[in-house]
């Protein structure tokens, strides 16, 4: 596929989106195609040519707020003002670019929590991806770039959308297609609404087959930490009694990057334990049980790669996810961590977004 860099994206082109669609839908190719317009830009991931997700940028969350706010009058598990803390979680990284993705985070956080079920997730997937291809396909000038490599690679994944049915259906005449459409999207409610069973390939459409989804399980903790409260009249929804928190322990000598992660994460979803002595950490982990570790690789006394090798030999940790935490990773330190067992990395200095996408790789 002839591609422009993303660095030129100002130097537009005519284009063909129907075109565009073909040709990463007929190779099977896997990855994400981004196209940029003087409106706004448009990111479409396919996997082996199926679509895994669609996004306006210029309209990220207003789409996935509306469909969640209609989700909830039917859905027991989605408060209605859930939006509000979604936008308290994901919305922090949007000026800075921190999150690349936070919209997909936030239904993967919305499944992880139990507010909605994989198959849900599915049925709202694809109600956004209609909206995106709508706009999609009537751009007739910008430029684009298929990027091999995206931020979903290592995400959970949904559902695998038929491209060329989903087009299909934008296509039908308007009198017709709005009729049908509210009359599919109804017929796909109901079955998400009844709760099948994940395994079920089943559905009212033939757009997409549904991913079966096996969260890891592991020990849950009530510890809190000192992640700072919402600003004051910022209404928070407190998660039901089932919904897990997620415990992180974090072991690294300077406070700062501990305090760094804590402001990072949200309180009502994790629950952060910082440490900065590796030879106490050891029977506070212990303890502690946590559901995902990420560990410093320069600690004095102790190093990281030495703590994580005693921890994989305690019969609690040989499965817990341990992230080496590092400036620098070549591939001496990549030998070391696979050496002892480590579950990835995450190279300072970090951001909000790095953060979460290893953590949402290892839990979810």
């Amino acid at each position: 596929m002839k591609t422009l860099p993303i660095s030129r994206y100002r130097f537009f082109q005519k284009l063909q989106p129907l075109s565009l669609l073909k040709k990463i839908t007929g190779k099977s190719v896997t990855g994400c195609l981004q196209v940029f317009s003087t409106s706004g830009s448009w990111s479409i991931y396919v996997d082996e040519g199926k679509l895994i997700y669609a996004c306006d940028s210029e309209k990220m969350f207003e789409p996935l707020y509306r469909n969640l706010q209609r989700l909830s009058q039917q859905i027991s598990t989605l408060p209605s003002e859930i939006h509000e803390q979604l936008r308290a979680i994901f919305e922090t990284g949007i000026e800075n670019q921190a999150i690349p993705n936070p919209d997909y985070l936030a239904i993967c956080w919305l499944v992880n929590q139990k507010y909605i079920s994989p198959f849900q997730a599915a049925i709202l997937i694809e109600e956004l991806a209609l909206e995106v291809l709508e706009s999609f396909l009537n751009l007739d000038e910008g430029s684009y770039e298929f990027i091999p490599e995206s931020f979903l690679d290592d995400m959970p994944k949904f559902c695998h959308l038929n491209l060329r049915l989903l087009v299909e259906r934008c296509q039908t005449p308007r009198s017709v297609n709005v009729s049908e459409r509210e009359a599919s999207l109804r017929e796909r409610r109901q079955a998400a609404y009844r709760q099948p069973s994940p395994t079920s390939q089943s559905h009212p459409s033939e757009l997409f087959k549904i991913n079966e989804l096996k969260p890891k399980t592991t020990p849950n903790s009530s510890r809190t930490n000192g992640y700072k409260p919402p600003a004051s009249g910022q209404r928070i929804t407190q998660p039901p009694a089932d919904k897990k928190i997620y415990t992180i322990f974090c072991i690294d000598d300077s406070p700062t990057i501990l305090n760094s992660i804590k402001s990072y994460l949200d309180e009502q979803t994790f629950s952060v334990v910082g440490v900065t002595d590796s030879l106490k950490a050891l029977m506070q982990i212990i303890h502690t049980k946590p559901d995902i570790i990420l560990l410093d690789i320069s600690m004095p006394n102790l190093d990281g790669y030495e703590l994580c090798s005693l921890l994989r030999k305690h019969s609690n940790f040989k499965n817990t996810p341990v992230i080496m935490v590092s400036e620098k990773l070549g591939f001496l330190d990549r030998a070391k961590a696979k050496i002892v067992r480590a579950s990835g990395y995450l190279i300072k200095p970090f951001t909000q977004g790095d953060l979460l996408k290893v953590i949402f790789q290892h839990i979810v």
